[in-house]
């Protein structure tokens, strides 16, 4: 039986345009580089804290298998797998993962990167799954949730990123990023974002159980950070 759907192709198409400028920390991808940081920070947090896991350990992830969904060129990817995980990085455009092996491989670093469906990938083959900044741009959040609930070995954790529905999203996201061109216009639909309580209900549907929720704010002067303010953005934990 062939996988549900979860792949937008015209939001493949759209990020797929994007990829030779991905590692670009001034182009079309700055937004993410400036993420990437907090996003790290929250990942190595919860994973400390729930695997019990030594937080000065230098390869604390050896031995997990991490899934990296919507993986674009690699930015998050290759940082788990510095951190010694076996990543395999699931991207919707082929463009995006040729940049990505093409990337890993001049860093020394062994990262199975694929073009595809989430579902294609098999049950309970993975330790930790992470989405970031991808939920909103599925074509049917429902189906990408399960797969990725059906990917989780059984002690596993997912984390997720996504924009909240707010009235701040929409004019931080769409009026500013977009419209001054710092994000590609296009980019997003406000109308797809989740709110956290949506999210904790579709998780839930999954048999998964959200575990943390955190916000990510910009600061004037220090820019993007973790928060307890979820309207602009939030990080989710969730697992069985």
């Amino acid at each position: 039986m062939s996988a549900t759907v979860t792949i937008d192709p015209a939001e493949a198409a759209h990020f797929g345009q994007m990829a030779a400028d991905w590692w670009n920390p001034r182009g079309s991808s700055a937004m993410l580089h400036k993420l990437n940081p907090v996003r790290l920070r929250y990942i190595r947090e919860q994973l400390d804290q729930r695997w019990g896991l030594d937080p000065k350990a230098r390869t604390p992830l050896a031995g997990k298998r991490v899934l990296d969904v919507g993986c674009g060129a690699g930015l998050l990817s290759e940082p788990l797998a510095r951190l010694g995980a076996a990543v395999t990085g699931l991207d919707a455009a082929p463009e995006n993962v040729a940049v990505a092996r093409v990337h890993a491989e001049g860093q020394g670093l062994a990262i199975e990167y694929r073009v595809g469906e989430i579902g294609e990938l098999g049950s309970g083959r993975f330790d930790l799954i992470v989405a970031m900044e991808v939920i909103e741009h599925v074509a049917d959040v429902e189906a990408f949730v399960a797969a990725i609930a059906d990917a989780l070995a059984p002690e596993g954790l997912v984390i997720l990123s996504t924009p909240n529905r707010t009235a701040l999203s929409r004019l931080a996201v769409i009026t500013i990023a977009e419209g001054l061109n710092i994000v590609p216009q296009g980019t997003h639909d406000w109308a797809q974002f989740l709110r956290p309580e949506e999210l904790a209900e579709r998780l839930a549907a999954a048999g998964l159980v959200v575990n943390d929720t955190r916000g990510i704010g910009f600061f004037p002067g220090k820019g993007f950070a973790l928060s307890d303010d979820l309207s602009l953005d939030y990080l989710v934990t969730a697992g069985r």
